[in-house]
């Protein structure tokens, strides 16, 4: 399912940036096998860059304030912008991204994400493009990670914290 609709997103995406040469923007780390995936699928010429986001120490993950661990390499003035993103969910973050790229004069800015959870939407972000709609779950896989662990995994998966705090380390790595 993950890879069929890939391809559908490359598609579409190859359709609408035809002549525009876009710069595909991934944040890290969660985004990594979908950006693989989907820019093998494209049938344009694109660049690929990368950020690296987190929070600052002592503010919650909800505020929608990053600290840019890695910013760009790329310079975007002029250039179509593609932000692609594992999930959203409250659409801070992204908004917050989005805002900082808008300040370096690109010719556009869309965003495509692999998942999205409307029900915790805070910030209304349009979205250019989307893979599947999500509930509120806890989630792991394709990239998506609870503690830094589990991207590996070749789907995604609704994830119980409950469980992986009782089963402890001894659980750690294994399929479930």
């Amino acid at each position: 399912m993950i890879m069929s609709r890939v391809k559908e997103l490359s598609r579409k995406i190859s359709e609408d940036y035809r002549d525009k040469h876009p710069i595909l923007i991934s944040v890290l780390k969660g985004t990594m096998y979908f950006i693989a995936d989907l820019t093998r699928e494209l049938d344009i010429p694109v660049n690929i860059d990368f950020m690296s986001i987190g929070v600052y120490p002592g503010a919650t993950k909800n505020t929608g304030v990053v600290r840019i661990n890695k910013d760009l390499d790329l310079n975007i003035t002029g250039r179509h912008v593609l932000m692609v993103e594992d999930i959203i969910n409250t659409g801070l973050t992204i908004g917050y991204l989005v805002q900082n790229m808008e300040a370096r004069k690109p010719a556009s800015i869309k965003i495509c994400t692999l998942l999205n959870n409307p029900s915790k939407r805070l910030v209304n972000i349009p979205l250019e493009y989307v893979g599947f709609e999500v509930p509120d779950i806890l989630m792991v896989g394709y990239g998506i990670d609870y503690n830094q662990e589990y991207r590996h995994l070749r789907y995604i998966a609704e994830f119980s914290e409950e469980e992986y705090l009782r089963a402890g380390s001894e659980s750690r790595g294994r399929s479930f």
